[in-house]
């Protein structure tokens, strides 16, 4: 049985228990909903928990433990020749069986040791399946059969229900703690390899980046420098000129649509501003590289300018109108949901719309309005194809916006790709990058929290 069928049988397993517990619990009651304790959705809501969870946990760990049962029933079956072999040659070995289990037989046609050794594998694989199976089947089945016979008038099954839902929550709510802490340690632990072979100073404020460190002693470029401070400055560069092109438009599309745009006018308008979010980055990439770059160039040279044929200002500018959405949508949401008696108050002492608008609903909405924003720079700190394929890759100490630089999220993809060893300072780099975005990261999360708790004090 397939995985897809076991999940199939399971789910329809936990229907009919959710369907027979809500019927017990109408025949327990005979009919008169009155002298239940909790609803019948509650009772088959129940029943269908205590089915999907036993064999949902079973399951799960019979595929964790799967793996582990095959290595040590056939490690022992292995060919005495395939054991004295290298763990190379070996890998090389079972390479072949497993392409023999997908199908390539004319591969391991001249090695029948191969195809018996698959054949040993598939026929385990099997009987692990059904023992799975059965198992997680047989458990659900079990835990309907316990949670039917438990429903009764007094039963207060809808107390049950929350708990396991509170319980659910409760788990998802520590794999994400659990997640965010395993991130940061990773990427603290990478760092201080990093920081031991690269003095903390020269890279937080070193002038210069060239990570090309070599594979071998006597090969050119055997030192680098791994100054990030040309990293910073492009990524706060391209952001800043990002944030120029995306926070007025958006905040005046969201002024539009919010106070001035009619039923009609509004949802016209607001879908297609929420279109740009679901463009491909790499669209707006080719966009930039191939439309809007040449377009700065020529203008600059027409002009007298010296304009590289990648630049900032157009990796920023099309990232800008990538990022409206962000800055729109949420500001109008927040403009929305300011109260209608304050506008009103407002009409009342003469205000026109206008004065309305900046001095009642932008002020009442400001902390909506600076988490969005926070929220538009964060995305465009990590965008990455845009500045690629848009700005280039030059580590260029530079604020002027018609030269080529790069970010911090478009070296640590290039840091990460190549040849080098894993553990080289090169590699380690791209790790004490990552780092400092998030270091940037939680300093703009920050910063919104203490801008909501100090405006929303003044209007509730």
């Amino acid at each position: 049985m397939s995985s897809t069928a076991l999940f199939l049988a399971l789910a329809a397993i936990v229907t009919a228990s959710y369907f027979g517990g809500r019927s017990r619990a109408l025949a327990v009651a005979g009919g008169r909903l009155a002298r239940l304790k909790a609803l019948p959705v509650y009772h088959g809501a129940y029943v269908a928990l205590a089915t999907a969870i036993p064999g949902l946990l079973f399951l799960a760990a019979a595929l964790m433990v799967e793996p582990w049962i095959v290595s040590r029933v056939l490690d022992a079956s292995l060919p005495e020749h395939v054991r004295q072999m290298a763990s190379g040659s070996r890998a090389l070995w079972m390479t072949d069986v497993y392409r023999y289990l997908a199908g390539d037989g004319a591969a391991t046609a001249a090695a029948p040791e191969v195809v018996s050794y698959g054949e040993q594998l598939r026929a385990l694989q099997r009987t692990l399946t059904v023992a799975i199976a059965v198992g997680s089947l047989a458990l659900g089945a079990a835990g309907a059969v316990v949670a039917g016979r438990r429903i009764a008038v007094d039963f207060a099954a809808r107390g049950r229900v929350e708990a396991v839902i509170r319980a659910v929550m409760g788990v998802a709510a520590t794999v994400a703690v659990l997640t965010t802490i395993g991130i940061v340690l990773s990427l603290v632990f990478e760092t201080l390899r990093f920081f031991d072979r690269v003095p903390v100073g020269e890279f937080l404020f070193g002038l210069r980046w060239s990570p090309q460190t070599a594979l071998r002693a006597d090969q050119v470029g055997a030192s680098g420098a791994f100054g990030a401070v040309p990293l910073f400055a492009g990524t706060l560069l391209v952001t800043a000129i990002a944030m120029c092109v995306a926070v007025p438009l958006g905040l005046l599309s969201a002024v539009y649509t919010s106070e001035y745009a009619g039923s009609r006018a509004r949802a016209a308008v607001k879908p297609v501003l929420e279109v740009l979010a679901g463009v491909p980055t790499v669209v707006y990439g080719f966009f930039a590289a191939l439309t809007v770059a040449p377009a700065i160039r020529e203008l600059g040279t027409q002009l007298g300018l010296d304009v590289a044929s990648e630049s900032a200002l157009a990796a920023g500018g099309v990232m800008g109108i990538m990022i409206i959405p962000f800055i729109s949508s949420l500001s109008d949401d927040v403009m929305n949901a300011v109260p209608q008696s304050l506008r009103d108050g407002a009409y009342a002492l003469g205000a026109t719309k206008s004065e309305t608008i900046r001095q009642i609903v932008l002020p009442a909405a400001l902390p909506g309005i600076a988490g969005a924003v926070l929220l538009a720079i964060s995305r465009a700190i990590g965008e990455t194809m845009i500045v690629v394929m848009a700005a280039g890759l030059a580590a260029n100490l530079t604020l002027n916006p018609f030269a080529a630089v790069t970010t911090v999220t478009v070296q640590i993809v290039t840091l990460l790709v190549g040849d080098q060893e894993f553990d080289s300072a090169k590699t380690l780099a791209a790790f004490a990058l990552g780092l400092v975005l998030f270091f940037v990261t939680l300093c703009l999360n920050v910063a919104a929290l203490v801008i909501v708790r100090r405006y929303r004090e003044q209007y509730e």
